[in-house]
This record gives structure tokens, C-alpha cells and sequence, in this order.
């Protein structure tokens, strides 16, 4: 499927068959094209922890109020980002940029989010987004159904999957074959109401 039909196609399913199981191949393309995902200052401050423990799947079931698709999907990614990803190192994220660029970029990045909590929490939520889209627009090009997901307890699933300090979780995504359609689309507003031109 091609990446405007993956698009159009793409629904949040609910419904998984359990018994697939995804080959290891998908998988690592998955995660490799979630990688791909563009990042302010190209700081890769999101991180991606795949659940595959089957008991530690129940629990997270049990934090996000029992939905079904947590354990029966075939992939199940709690979408994270590093807060202070801008403190670690930064030049590490040119490393392989032309001198010039380095050289005007990375000592920009610390104070464009030192002592801006909001910012910090907004690019990591802007950089999971980006990501979450990437997977699921991929997956449904790959054959695969996905479902984003707000839908659970923060502060449980965050101690479940022992989430470090200055780390958000930003949503939990499931990607797996459906066992059912997903709903029909519920409607779109009406286009004066979302696209402008120049202004509001």
C-alpha cells in the first residue's frame, strides 16, 4: 500500500487477532522507520519501549482500565521522551553534520529549553506525536492495523516499565492484524472550520 492510501486507510483498531504473532523482520523495520521521525535539533528525545512480556502486558492492561487490545495486539509500544534529552551531550546529535553546521547549531540547543519546562514537555510530546504517526502510517502500509492510545493510568504504566526520571510517556500504541473492522469514520467539520488562508 502506498503512503497516501496508508493515510486514508489508517484507523485506530481495537479489536486484534491474539494469535499473530509479527515476524522479527517487521518489527526492526518498524522501529527502524519510527527512528526515522524528524525531532527538534534533531535531539531524538523520543524512546520506545516494546512490551513483550506477557505478564507485564496483563499489568499494563490492568493501568489502561482493562482494554483488550493491550494483550492481544501483536506489538505493544509505550511511546516515551527524554525531558532533558537537550542537557545530554548534544553534539552528538551533529556528529556526522558538515563543522558549519555544528558549529551554529549545537550551542543553540541547551538554551532554547533551559529552564522552559513547558517547552521541554511540549517538544517531547510534538517529537512523540511525529514518531506515533510515522508507526502507524507505516504499519498500515505494512499490512498492519494500530490503535493510539490515552487511555490508561501514567503513573502506573510509568512504574511498570520502571520509567526514569525526567521521561514522559506520551501514549501507548498497539499495532497487529484486526480481528474486526474498526468503526465506520465518524465525520470530518466542515473545511471553513479548519483550513485558513493566511489568517484566521
Amino acid at each position: 500500500m502506498d503512503t497516501i492510501d496508508a493515510i486514508r486507510a489508517r484507523r485506530a483498531v481495537k479489536h486484534y487477532d491474539p494469535d499473530h504473532v509479527m515476524p522479527d523482520t517487521d518489527e526492526t523495520i518498524l522501529l527502524d522507520l519510527a527512528r526515522q521521525s524528524p525531532t527538534s535539533f534533531n535531539m531524538q528525545n523520543w524512546r520506545f519501549v516494546n512490551v513483550k512480556d506477557k505478564n507485564l502486558r496483563e499489568k499494563v492492561r490492568e493501568a489502561a482500565w482493562g482494554q483488550a487490545q493491550i494483550t492481544e495486539a501483536s506489538m505493544l509500544l509505550i511511546l516515551c521522551a527524554d525531558l532533558k534529552a537537550h542537557k545530554k551531550n548534544p553534539e552528538r546529535y551533529w556528529v556526522e553534520a558538515p563543522k558549519s553546521a555544528q558549529d551554529v547549531l549545537v550551542p543553540m540547543i541547551k538554551p532554547f529549553y533551559e529552564s522552559k519546562p513547558e517547552t521541554q514537555r511540549d517538544e517531547a510530546m510534538r517529537s512523540v506525536g511525529i514518531a506515533a504517526q510515522t508507526l502507524m502510517v507505516a504499519a498500515k502500509a505494512m499490512g498492519y492495523d494500530s490503535c493510539p492510545m490515552i487511555g490508561f493510568d501514567p503513573d502506573e504504566v510509568g512504574a511498570l516499565i520502571k520509567l526514569p526520571e525526567n521521561h514522559v510517556i506520551g501514549m501507548i500504541l498497539t499495532i497487529g492484524k484486526a480481528a474486526k473492522p474498526a468503526w465506520p469514520k465518524p465525520g470530518y467539520l466542515p473545511d471553513e472550520e479548519i483550513f485558513f488562508t493566511d489568517t484566521f
